[in-house]
């Protein structure tokens, strides 16, 4: 059976997508700065590494066949972290990734990072490094899936999604939980392309992406 390694196993959608796949019984190695944050998880099938992304981390690579960057800087940090996280530790993932031979590497973008300078906000910076962090992936030769979801709300996961842009743009939004379960989905399927898109709640169930 193959492992998955998640980086950002710790965040919202990390932690979800981490139990999705240990209800699954699928191995996954969790790599987090404080494992205390994982202490509520149990399982046989979850191995867990603490280590900063700011250092190096590629140890925690070995033997996984599959990666989930799903790591953030989070909002309340400034352009520094941004650039340390969202680009520059995710382009370490994809070259250590790469020198792994890992199969498939699967990104968790953002919307707008297809082209920052429609975006006309303080979120430029953050979606400048997310597009940086995907233009690196897309060139690496590895096989991968970047996800690119609307808005995150808390709420309750639908299983109905869309990868069609709202025109209305208080629509273009999705749930945290529907994008574990997405990469749950991705993370378990068989993909035969490299493939890019957007996600945002829908109309269609999860299961037909």
């Amino acid at each position: 059976m193959s492992k998955t390694l998640i980086i950002g196993a710790s965040g919202q959608i990390g932690k979800m997508a981490t139990q999705l796949l240990l209800n699954k019984q699928q191995h996954v190695v969790a790599l987090v700065r404080d494992k205390s944050k994982l202490s509520d998880l149990d399982s046989t099938y979850l191995t867990i590494v603490e280590q900063d992304l700011e250092d190096d981390f590629s140890q925690a690579f070995n033997g996984c066949e599959q990666v989930i960057f799903a790591a953030g800087s989070g909002g309340n940090t400034g352009d520094d972290k941004t650039m340390l996280i969202d680009l520059w530790a995710a382009t370490k993932a994809v070259n250590y990734a790469k020198e792994q031979s890992v199969q498939h590497f699967i990104m968790v973008s953002s919307i707008g990072a297809d082209n920052p300078d429609v975006i006309k906000s303080d979120l430029k910076p953050y979606l400048v490094a997310k597009h940086m962090a995907d233009e690196h992936l897309i060139n690496s030769g590895l096989n991968y899936t970047i996800v690119r979801p609307g808005t995150l709300t808390n709420d309750s996961a639908s299983m109905q999604v869309t990868t069609k842009r709202p025109d209305d743009k208080d629509k273009a939004k999705i749930s945290r939980e529907n994008v574990a379960n997405t990469l749950l989905h991705v993370a378990t399927t068989s993909f035969d392309e490299n493939n890019i898109f957007e996600l945002f709640d829908g109309d269609k169930d999860i299961s037909s992406l």
